[in-house]
């Protein structure tokens, strides 16, 4: 794909990562196996309190074609094939669930030096429309998104935002919840020796007047191990270690803590993924 503004996920993404991603209360496991003919077979176990969650997903690589098929515990089959740059930028995917008939849509994401854009359609008789674009360079970046529901004809969904980037820090600004929401977020690289950054993200409702402050930071103890932190302004703390003890092998151990609730357990959840 050729450098631009990207899609409009990739707004404030950075943040979003360093902030959310790898913390969870659960305890998940992750197995990845390659049969002789290059399909990876990928199994995945989740305990949430009493309740035990598992899938079964294959992956085929054939030139720029790539189908996925999962199989979960409620019997649901998720198919989705994507097909990597049939034209120059071009990204076309098609995804169902059996056995719900009206699961199945189109994707096409096309990406530009100036411009990204990606838009899905459900392929039912009265479909959602999917539609996100973005303008702009990888340094300034102005985009939308919005779904629209044939049936009803109305907006279901209607965000635009703002990225600013350039070599050591990202700011992102993006309305959602068709202008309730209000969310600012902020991402700085402090060493890149090290991966260490800070990130921040304020969100504000309209509706209920409330502020929701999330602050983080993570750090690379070594090229093998890196650790997370953050909390917000309702006194929840968290933090993550980490540990890769063999290539794409990740071992993660995290904890959240109420701060104003000191006598409350601490939540632990253990992430365990297992690649050849």
């Amino acid at each position: 794909m050729v450098k631009g503004p990207g899609l409009y996920a990739d707004i404030g993404k950075k943040a979003r990562d360093l902030l959310y991603k790898d913390y969870q209360s659960d305890h998940k496991f992750t197995i990845t196996t390659y049969t002789s003919t290059g399909v990876a077979i990928t199994s995945t176990g989740v305990k949430k309190g009493d309740l035990f969650l598992a899938d079964v997903s294959t992956q085929l690589k054939n030139k720029n074609i790539t189908t996925d098929i999962k199989v979960d515990t409620n019997s649901n089959l998720l198919t989705t094939v994507t097909v990597d740059e049939p034209a120059p930028g071009l990204k076309a995917i098609f995804s169902f669930i059996v056995p719900d008939q009206r699961s199945a849509k189109v994707e096409l994401q096309y990406q530009h030096e100036y411009a990204g854009i990606s838009t899905s359609l459900g392929l039912t008789a009265n479909p959602i429309v999917n539609f996100s674009g973005v303008v702009g360079n990888n340094v300034v970046a102005l985009g939308t998104d919005l779904s629209f529901d044939t049936t009803s004809g109305n907006f279901t969904k209607l965000n635009a935002g703002l990225s600013y980037t350039q070599s050591d820090l990202i700011a992102a600004l993006t309305v959602n919840d068709k202008g309730d929401t209000l969310n600012a977020s902020y991402y700085h690289t402090v060493s890149p020796l090290t991966n260490t950054a800070v990130g921040a993200e304020l969100s504000h409702s309209f509706s209920s007047n409330e502020n929701t402050l999330t602050i983080g930071t993570q750090h690379a103890l070594d090229p093998l191990t890196s650790v997370k932190a953050r909390v917000n302004n309702y006194g929840r703390a968290s933090a993550l270690i980490q540990h890769e003890w063999r290539p794409k092998s990740l071992f993660t151990i995290s904890g959240e803590v109420d701060t104003r609730a000191i006598e409350k357990s601490a939540k632990i959840g253990l992430a365990l993924a297992l690649k050849p």
